[in-house]
């Protein structure tokens, strides 16, 4: 009898020790899990969706005493206030900002954006001119002003040939303009280059095409042109070799976009 308790004892003794062994090898636990998770990049996934958009776990990090800089986003890089940034397309990868000096202001700076390897990165800037009244909320045809807003940009064409765009380039005799200028000076070779602004208009047509979806009140053949030193109709005018660097910088996979108005509203 004693040594059947004795065997007992032992086989008791060896189940408890094996399952204490199993308990410190098997699965690692919470506390377990959350170590591994730290060790992966982003804390296992974080970034940017593809309009540059924080996701979930996007926020500064620390690792150790070094500080990981996450990827800046549009708005950061552009000065644009959130109310601006609900109007940018998701998908958009390149971003042409068109920033007024003022409400009533001829002149304005164009900026190019692009969202390259996870971070918006400004790729270049130029000085040039809008409406003669400046900027608007309810363009009509004729009020000499530049309606402010976000647009797509899906077309583009000019007097002389392609310089290099993905963009449907359209080239043709009747880029010419008509009439005078506001001010007088000569609108020769103005639209030498052409990107129609889809502003009251059909996409995936020439920048000539006339037809207004909205009515021909609202106005159209909003573009950015090249820039002849002076106010526009409603247009936007860019210095030549801009127009010619943003024909080939943009390209209908980036979703481009103009993002235009008083930079004091583009802020907000």
């Amino acid at each position: 009898m004693r040594r059947r308790r004795t065997l007992l004892a032992a086989l008791l003794l060896g189940v408890t020790g094996l399952a204490v062994t199993m308990a410190i090898k098997g699965d690692p636990g919470d506390a377990g899990r959350k170590a591994a998770a730290a060790s992966l990049p982003d804390g296992g996934g974080g970034g940017l969706d593809p309009t540059g958009a924080p996701s979930a776990s996007a926020s500064p990090t620390t690792s150790g005493s070094r500080v990981v800089t996450q990827p800046k986003l549009l708005g950061e890089v552009a000065s644009l206030g959130p109310r601006t940034l609900e109007t940018v397309p998701a998908g958009t990868t390149k971003a042409v900002v068109v920033r007024g000096d003022g409400s009533t202001s001829p002149t304005a700076t164009i900026e190019l954006y692009a969202l390259t390897k996870g971070a918006w990165k400004k790729q270049a800037s130029w000085r040039g001119h809008l409406g003669a009244k400046g900027w608007t909320n309810d363009h009509h045809e004729g009020d000499l002003r530049t309606p402010a807003g976000t647009y797509t940009l899906s077309d583009a064409g000019g007097l002389l040939a392609d310089p290099g765009t993905k963009l449907p380039y359209h080239r043709s005799s009747h880029f010419v303009p008509t009439g005078s200028s506001v001010f007088g000076d000569s609108l020769a070779g103005s639209f030498d280059y052409v990107i129609a602004i889809d502003f009251n208009r059909r996409t995936g047509v020439s920048p000539l095409d006339s037809t207004h979806p909205d009515g021909n009140a609202r106005g159209g053949g909003i573009w950015l042109h090249v820039d002849h030193d002076g106010p526009t109709h409603g247009c936007v005018s860019v210095p030549r070799e801009g127009m010619k660097a943003l024909l080939r910088a943009l390209s209908p996979q980036d979703k481009p976009i103009v993002v235009m108005g008083d930079k004091s509203a583009l802020a907000t």
